[in-house]
Parts: structure tokens; sequence; C-alpha cells
């Protein structure tokens, strides 16, 4: 049987005596209703609808970590779609929107009072749990858990300067082959690196960056494949399908459907242009396809700055 709620204990490894934590998602002994924990970091509040646009909680629900060293213990009840978020320097900004809906800290909204803020979070759903990397790097999270067997389990996520290495690293990859890179740093200001973006939430805040990017490396893979089949391993009950280039220029799988040619964009964002609107009938076959690696690779066709082969993109979120 699940337990009703788990015991997190946060470490404040941050050198920060002024460092919080927040607990949000949607109760599922509750109805699902939206829920934080106050800054008791055990009692929770479920906020109710208000009648207008941004309006702040009405309890204090930023959970202090003690001094650098310091462990704090908190309860948390089974969530759905939850998340635990941390922040140094300063407490966090949520806001309820009629519903109630819930305002997050964004990382893509320059306006946003959070904006300028060092946090991050990590998804928790009952005890399925991801330190998230996927939109952007901030706070270096690690993971411990430790069940009723008493078997261990730990995901050291970054390392300490973690981060810097990122920044620099995409700072020179900016200067050697496309500044859209070097443009994912975001710093503070002070000059200090506050995060590093993906691609995706970069071409939020500029739509321009990478624009035509993957361009020469698609027209190079979709002339090979007007000649030769490529195949997909779906890792389901399809198998392995084959694709070609038709004349009209739509990679074709024969009864399954076709891709027209992914912009960059669509390549980073993995949910748009030819990776979305599937037909409804072959749709989770399609989906299936559009996520898997080549069954065939083309060694032979180098894909811009290593990323994988072309329906592979690199920072999909399926």
């Amino acid at each position: 049987m699940t337990n009703l709620t788990t015991q997190f204990a946060f470490k404040n490894n941050t050198g920060s005596s002024t460092a919080y934590a927040y607990v949000t998602g949607q109760a599922i002994n509750n109805g699902y209703a939206y829920a934080f924990l106050q800054a008791d970091g055990k009692t929770v509040y479920y906020p109710a609808s208000p009648s207008s646009t941004l309006q702040p909680l009405a309890v204090d629900c930023a959970i202090p970590l003690g001094a650098p060293g310091s462990t704090t213990t908190v309860t948390i009840p089974q969530l759905a779609g939850g998340r635990i978020w941390f922040v140094v320097g300063s407490k966090l900004t949520f806001l309820l929107n009629p519903g109630p809906g819930i305002v997050e800290p964004a990382v893509t909204n320059t306006s946003d009072a959070n904006y300028s803020l060092n946090w991050g979070f990590y998804n928790t759903d009952q005890l399925f749990v991801n330190i998230t990397y996927v939109d952007f790097v901030s706070i270096p999270i690690a993971l411990q858990l430790l069940n009723t067997s008493g078997v261990t389990q730990t995901v050291q996520g970054l390392p300490a300067n973690g981060l810097d290495q990122i920044c620099s690293q995409l700072t020179a990859q900016g200067a050697s082959e496309n500044p859209g890179w070097a443009n994912l740093v975001i710093k503070d200001a002070n000059g200090n690196n506050l995060r590093a973006l993906s691609p995706n939430s970069g071409r939020v805040m500029d739509s321009t960056l990478f624009n035509g990017y993957f361009q020469p490396y698609v027209d190079q893979a979709w002339s090979k494949y007007t000649s030769t089949d490529l195949n997909i391993d779906t890792q389901g009950q399809w198998g392995i399908v084959a694709g070609r280039v038709a004349s009209n220029g739509l990679l074709t799988f024969p009864n399954v459907g076709t891709f027209a040619q992914p912009s960059a964009a669509d390549i980073f964002s993995c949910s748009t242009g030819p990776f979305g609107n599937y037909p409804a009938a072959t749709s989770v076959e399609m989906g299936a396809i559009g996520a898997r690696r080549m069954y065939n690779p083309f060694p032979s066709l180098p894909s811009p700055s290593s990323f994988p082969p072309i329906l592979t993109p690199y920072y999909c979120k399926r």
C-alpha cells in the first residue's frame, strides 16, 4: 500500500542562510485541488479562487532551509504534477488567478518577479521523481532516496561548478559555431551566471535564435532518403517501419503518415510542425516514429554540434 505522505529531508549546501523550498502540486486525495505546503513544511494550503488575476497567496509557503549544512525535514502528501522548488537569496513569488490557477515562476518572462532570482526545481509525482534539466539549468540539485527495504538510490545532479562549466562551453560553442549558443547564458545584475536555457526556452525569448540552423542537415537527410529507406524501430507493436521521401517532398511511411521537413523550432520543441497534429487514426504510431532513433543511422551525414540524428531532437521533452 502506498503511504499517504512521504518525508523529504532538504540539506542546505548552497552556502547561504537565505535559502527556501516550496512544494506545489495537485492533491491526489483531495480532488486534485491545487496545493502548497506552508512554511512549517507539513501543513497543506489549498488556495481559494480569487476574484481577480495575479493575486498573492494568502499564507507564507516559503520553507526556510536554515543555515548552510543544516537539514530541514518536510512531510509531503501524494501529489500529481508535484514540484519542489529551491531559491537562494530571496523568496519566490507565486500568484493566483481565478479558478484557482497558479502563476508559477518563469525563466522566459523578463517581467516576472522571479526572473532575476537564483532558483530551480525538480518534479515529483508520488515517488516518481526527476531532477529537471529540460528547460534550463541553475541550482545544483541532488537526490537520495532511502526506501522501506533500506536500499538507497542516489542521483548526483550537477557538481557545484556545473552551471559555470555549461555556460563556459555554451559561450565557446557560440564563438566557434553559432552565436545562438552563447545567448542561452543568462547572467545576474553582477555578471554572474544565473542559468543556462535550453534552445527551446531561448527561442521563447528570441524567436530568431537558430533560424535555419538545421536546414543543411535536413536537406542532406531528405536527399539521402529519397532513394534509401529510413528504418525506424518504434519499440512498440509496429516493430521496424520504413519510410522514404516521396515526390511531394514529404517523408512518407506508407499507411501511417508523413513528415514535412522540420524547422529548427520544430526540432528543439519536439511538438510543433511535423512533430504534432498527427492523423487521429495513426497518431500513436506516428508519435512512436517521431520519438525514436533511426534503425540504420547515417554516419556519413554530420549533424550540427554533434546533435543526434534528425528525428531525435536533443532537447526533446517526450
